[in-house]
């Protein structure tokens, strides 16, 4: 069976779950949802996401939601094929993977989420941007960064996390050559070519 994958096309957690399968050489099919049409709030894709977000997947019935969730899923189920080592299993690695995975959703996601908010999405609906936020979001996003710049980099800042917020990633690692030379390596890899566009 093919993964079906519910989600907004250029969705950046659409797009995360889109490039593991691109590792792991899973096939989906992508069925989009409208977000600008609220599809995403209909009672029968809250059937299947009762918070109404995306995505979700349903693997031969088997629904997931979340997309850290899905990904770890995924990776986990074919552990052999595609893409190998997204997910350590030697004990310490795990842990420092765990470790890196756990500062980028406590420390970084929210802001570069909120920075997105202000400077992509609100725009995209004809709202307009709140520029002071935006600043606050940015400077405490800067901030997070320099952490980032100068962490030893033993455990790589999870590959597969790069969709997390690729404007404000952008925006921050400029002057900073470990988080820029992690964004290269991320953004050159063949799966993030094939889904940078939309899942």
């Amino acid at each position: 069976m093919v993964v079906k994958l519910y989600g907004f096309p250029v969705s950046t957690c659409t797009r995360l779950v889109a490039l593991i399968c691109k590792e792991k050489e899973i096939p989906y099919e992508l069925v989009p949802v409208d977000l600008m049409e609220d599809e995403h709030k209909s009672p029968a894709f809250m059937q299947h996401q009762p918070f109404g977000q995306i995505p979700y997947i349903d693997d031969d019935g088997f629904i997931l939601y979340e997309s850290r969730a899905i990904c770890r899923y995924l990776i986990e189920k074919y552990p052999t094929q595609g893409t190998l080592g997204l997910i350590p299993t030697d004990p310490q690695a795990e842990a420092l993977f765990e470790q890196a995975a756990s500062i980028e959703i406590t420390n970084f996601d929210a802001l570069a989420g909120s920075l997105m908010e202000e400077k992509v999405f609100k725009p995209f609906r004809d709202l307009q941007t709140d520029e002071a936020r935006a600043a606050e979001y940015l400077a405490a996003l800067n901030a997070k960064m320099d952490v980032y710049e100068g962490h030893p980099w033993k455990a790589e800042i999870p590959r597969w996390r790069g969709f997390c917020a690729p404007l404000a990633t952008r925006m921050s690692s400029r002057a900073r050559p470990n988080v820029a030379r992690w964004w290269n390596e991320l953004t050159n890899r063949p799966a993030w070519n094939a889904v940078k566009s939309g899942a």
